[in-house]
């Protein structure tokens, strides 16, 4: 299951989210968390979803890979959705059932929050799943390149950032294979009480974390014998341009962020 995490992978194929220039993508998604969080009624949570749908079209990223990569995250959806359910308790009462009660307010507070938990995991996994992690890394370093005024080294800031999202499938890929090596030797981690589950997971963390340090000494030994000294001085083989459709893009999310405004009058 955990081989199938999206985040951090990079699908090669074509489309029109794959053209736009990483720099435009990242302001949209961006713009979206925000316009995503001024959703409060059933129409503006249906123009997000129906929005997310079209993007996720729009990416030409097979369905049941996508589908296979947040099945993971549906767990935390949906246990966000019960606890905010059970927990709210403002409204009229529309069902009872021995001690648990759902109130009219818990459960459009529940909807509201699972659409949006989705929403954002959706459109900020098709950033990665559109955009080789070059050029995302110098999508993010353009951004923050007015960060250099005020002394914060946008380069550094970039490419840690850019190597987080990259070694997380590779991360994800060493701890299926260490709980297969665990399991292997008899270690259970699906069952038993919740103390003895965790105290299972002690042999998998150490040698995930000695992997983890020894990845990250392995690439600063190749960076630094391939002359890498940071950002200064640094020239770029690839160079972004910045075209019509990635005006059009961030337009076109201003005038949707908009339109959710008035909907949420309605």
């Amino acid at each position: 299951m955990l081989q199938n995490v999206i985040i951090g992978q990079y699908v090669s194929t074509s489309s029109l989210l794959h053209r736009l220039d990483p720099r435009s993508k990242l302001i949209n998604v961006f713009l979206l968390v925000i316009i995503i969080f001024l959703s409060t009624n059933w129409l503006t949570n249906v123009a997000i979803i129906l929005f997310t749908i079209a993007m996720v079209f729009l990416s030409n990223v097979s369905l049941s890979f996508l589908f296979k990569g947040i099945r993971p995250i549906l767990w935390l959806v949906l246990f966000t959705f019960i606890l905010q359910l059970l927990l709210n308790r403002e409204g009229n009462v529309l069902y009872q059932i021995s001690i648990f009660t759902v109130y009219e307010e818990g459960l459009r507070q529940a909807v509201n929050i699972a659409i949006r938990l989705l929403t954002i995991i959706l459109l900020t996994s098709l950033v990665t799943l559109t955009t080789r992690p070059i050029d995302l890394t110098d999508g993010l370093e353009s951004l923050f390149t007015p960060l250099k005024k005020v002394g914060l080294p946008a380069h550094e800031l970039a490419l840690m950032m850019s190597i987080s999202l990259r070694f997380i499938p590779t991360l994800m890929q060493e701890t299926e294979k260490i709980m297969k090596a665990q399991m292997a030797r008899g270690v259970d981690f699906t069952t038993g009480p919740i103390g003895q589950r965790m105290k299972a997971l002690l042999p998998l963390l150490v040698p995930l974390f000695i992997s983890a340090f020894h990845r990250a000494e392995e690439l600063a030994l190749a960076m630094e014998s391939r002359g890498y000294r940071g950002g200064e001085g640094r020239t770029k083989y690839r160079i972004l341009l910045w075209h019509w459709r990635d005006t059009v893009s961030i337009l076109f999310c201003i005038g949707f962020g908009i339109a959710i405004v008035l909907l949420r009058f309605i």
